[in-house]
């Protein structure tokens, strides 16, 4: 199967639970408490009335570690879209992943009142989920955006189905093995910790279900490229019967294509990751990563901005947006856009 092919199946397989349609309220009422008794999505005061007043609407992503490569697409998108649409936008966010750090920063935000629309990708869903209902019963209107979080009071998602786009992940390895059913998969995550590399782990396990291939990982390496670098040669040295490896973000793979180049074993051993940045984009190239999988980060920042923007200025209701799943290979390799 042709990695279009794969992707066109994944697409219409995910397009339908990805995407979330809620119905939330236009700007309604302005009240001071925001939300109203009956728990349905009320407006802030000061929202609407920054919104008669014509000023510019301020939407803030808050990404849960600004400092990854993987945020300057993000951002890239966040400003196209605010120039379009004469938003002050801002992407704000913990360096490091500290979730209590996000929670602050999110509720001063809210205390401060001093935003009038806000997209969060998560440190931790647990940590977030509470946060995430005080602005919403403040009368902020939030979404979720890269990392979903079902549970909470969030009033949609922008991003890639996670579950999906893991196990799509395994079986495409599944496909590059052929026929492989005995051996090691070694698995890496920046944040094992994460809601969305626990999403995307438990759809890649559900993609090898069955396989008879034993599941090493996941391995957690943290975000510092040479101490991930240092893990992931560490967990390979202790394993033997490796036929695959696996990143389930930008820069695990980053660090694990590194080491299956070094090794010598780019030949023996199948490699699939995750985004594309310029150095994933060298490892395809060289034959050293097999392929990996894009989830478009511009999409995602200029889609939150959009989507909030929407709702706030045109009382359109917010509808999830599935910004999908895009198998990269050497042979679309030189259509593809870099993201950093």
């Amino acid at each position: 199967m042709s990695a279009r092919t794969l992707l066109r199946g994944l697409a219409a397989a995910t397009a339908a639970a990805a995407t979330l349609t809620l119905s939330a309220c236009g700007a309604v009422a302005p009240a001071d408490s925001g939300g109203s008794e009956d728990g349905s999505f009320e407006l802030a005061s000061h929202i609407q009335q920054r919104i008669d007043d014509g000023e510019p609407m301020r939407i803030k992503l808050s990404y849960h570690d600004p400092s990854l490569a993987f945020a300057t697409p993000i951002g890239a998108g966040m400003e196209k879209a605010g120039e379009e649409l004469g938003a002050d936008v801002a992407l704000i966010g913990p360096t490091g992943g500290d979730a209590a750090r996000q929670v602050s920063e999110i509720q001063t935000l809210i205390q401060q009142e001093a935003v009038d629309g806000l997209a969060v990708s998560s440190a931790s869903s647990d940590a977030l989920k509470p946060v995430i209902a005080q602005a919403y019963d403040a009368g902020i209107p939030i979404i979720s955006f890269n990392t979903d979080n079902p549970d909470s009071k969030q009033m949609g998602f922008v991003g890639q189905d996670l579950k999906g786009s893991g196990k799509a992940q395994a079986e495409r390895l599944l496909e590059e093995l052929d026929g492989t059913n005995e051996g090691k998969v070694v698995v890496f995550s920046v944040d094992t910790g994460a809601g969305w590399s626990h999403d995307r782990f438990g759809g890649f396990k559900e993609g090898l279900d069955g396989s008879g291939l034993e599941i090493v990982g996941p391995v957690n390496v943290g975000n510092e490229p040479s101490s991930a670098y240092n893990t992931v040669e560490s967990t390979m040295s202790g394993q033997s019967g490796v036929v695959a490896v696996a990143g389930l973000d930008c820069c695990s793979t980053t660090a694990a294509a590194k080491w299956v180049a070094q090794s010598g074993d780019a030949g023996d051993i199948t490699m699939g990751g995750f985004d594309l940045l310029t150095r994933t984009a060298e490892y395809i190239d060289e034959g050293v990563l097999d392929f990996t999988i894009s989830q478009n980060p511009s999409e995602q920042g200029y889609q939150a901005v959009k989507v909030l923007h929407d709702f706030l200025t045109g009382g359109t209701e917010i509808e999830g947006v599935d910004t999908g799943a895009q198998f990269i290979t050497q042979d679309n390799l030189d259509e593809a856009t870099v993201e950093d």
